[in-house]
């Protein structure tokens, strides 16, 4: 599946939304399934008004969307959002593991190319100005 680019203000959205940590417990939530306000708000201390208040944040970032079931609007995740975030971050962390494992083929180069001498046979400081 092809994922649409994320821009730079879809992502400074996502990602200030994502700074809450109420806002990432309800995203956690929501990936097991999709939830009312009221199941959301029931782990929380504050106002059934304050968790709506971070619901719309998460909607405006793209992370969650809510639907109409009769009585009922449950707040759904959005995963095809959280996965392009994903690749945005993925992109940059493989350029970075790529970097490292070359650093770690230099390093083990030299390492390599330092010569090993047997303890035995090498002479200390003292030894040698004696």
């Amino acid at each position: 599946m092809m994922l649409a680019p994320v821009s730079d203000a879809d992502l400074d959205r996502a990602f200030a939304a994502l700074a809450d940590p109420v806002r990432r417990a309800i995203i956690a939530r929501l990936s097991r399934g999709a939830a009312t306000v009221n199941e959301l708000a029931e782990p929380f201390e504050i106002s059934k008004q304050a968790v709506s208040r971070h619901i719309q944040v998460l909607e405006l970032a793209g992370l969650v969307s809510r639907s109409r079931d009769a009585q009922r609007r449950p707040v759904h995740l959005e995963a095809a959002r959280l996965e392009a975030l994903t690749a945005w971050i993925d992109r940059y962390r493989l350029v970075t593991e790529q970097r490292f494992r070359a650093l770690d083929a230099v390093l083990s180069e030299r390492v390599d190319a330092i010569p090993t001498t047997d303890k035995n046979s090498t002479t200390t400081d003292k030894e040698q100005q004696s």
